[in-house]
């Protein structure tokens, strides 16, 4: 990768994560933000493209930080290309919010030996794309698509069914919530020592997230989390982060005031995010894996289920 490609791609790093850096210092989760606005109140989804598919990772954020910023209701984007496909057209002086997308690409080079290796070279490229509220002639369908509508006990039977498909091991008793490598179980206090439903099962998404890193789940590294403080951060960073993403698919809120064990991470968030600006990028991803797997889940379970 050239100089110039590689200052680009820390320049996207450093402007980013200094906005997040700067709403941290505040105080104030921007993940988290969407959640806040009362007008969302059981609305929140995660963003979506101009073909109804759920933005990922770094994406989200990104656009509900974007989304309550601006005052936009709706979760839809597109570029102003997909507009102009549509038959519509960018309003006159709006602007667009960044979007990343991260890949590889493959380049094949000398080995010094008279032979060649091929070397997967990673790379990061920003675009900007419009809520569909800063886009006029748009199909009607754009502007009034129907929210979805699932009463509470729908979302709990629905959220209830989605961790007992993951197969996780999820014991009840004690007062704190966590995940136990050595035993490969979730500890969850008593159902009815939650504030709500929802605060039981943003916290179960929470643990859940922590019981994916296993090598056999996807496999991140926790063998530094209780000694390493950087290191626990970056794991808290990803299940904060695993939790908000799950919590918008099945349609729960997430935990609005921090548990205390929790609130204290913020400070060391800020220092991960001030040491390495690819952090915040590093967690949504691996936020995003950990979600994916979870989903992954569901449907070999119910394959199970029909072929019984």
């Amino acid at each position: 990768m050239s100089r110039k490609h590689e200052t680009q791609r820390a320049d996207i790093y450093s402007r980013i994560a200094d906005r997040i850096i700067e709403d941290l210092a505040r105080g104030v989760k921007p993940w988290m933000k969407p959640w806040h606005d009362r007008n969302m109140h059981g609305r929140i989804t995660r963003p979506l493209r101009h073909n109804g598919q759920p933005y990922s990772g770094m994406n989200v954020l990104l656009l509900w930080s974007e989304g309550i910023a601006r005052g936009f209701a709706s979760p839809m984007w597109m570029t102003f290309k997909q507009a102009l496909e549509l038959g519509a057209a960018v309003r006159k002086g709006e602007t667009g919010s960044t979007v990343v997308f991260a890949s590889r690409f493959t380049k094949t080079e000398g080995d010094g030996n008279g032979g060649e290796v091929d070397r997967e070279i990673p790379f990061l490229k920003t675009y900007s794309v419009f809520n569909v509220e800063q886009i006029d002639g748009l199909p009607e369908d754009y502007y009034h698509r129907p929210t979805p509508v699932c009463d509470p006990v729908a979302r709990i039977q629905t959220a209830d069914r989605f961790f007992r498909n993951t197969g996780a091991v999820i014991r009840h008793g004690g007062n704190q919530a966590f995940f136990a490598p050595a035993s490969d179980l979730i500890q969850m206090p008593m159902f009815e020592s939650f504030r709500d439903a929802a605060s039981y099962y943003a916290t179960l998404s929470h643990e859940a997230t922590h019981w994916t890193a296993p090598a056999h789940r996807v496999g991140r590294d926790l063998s530094r989390y209780a000694k390493d403080k950087t290191e626990r951060a970056r794991e808290e960073l990803i299940a904060e982060l695993g939790s908000c993403f799950l919590c918008a698919d099945l349609g729960i809120a997430p935990e609005l005031e921090p548990r205390p064990d929790h609130a204290s991470y913020l400070a060391s968030w800020l220092n991960v995010l001030a040491d390495d600006k690819r952090a915040i990028f590093q967690a949504a991803a691996h936020a995003q894996r950990a979600v994916s797997f979870l989903h992954s889940l569901q449907s070999g379970q119910a394959e199970e289920r029909a072929a019984a």
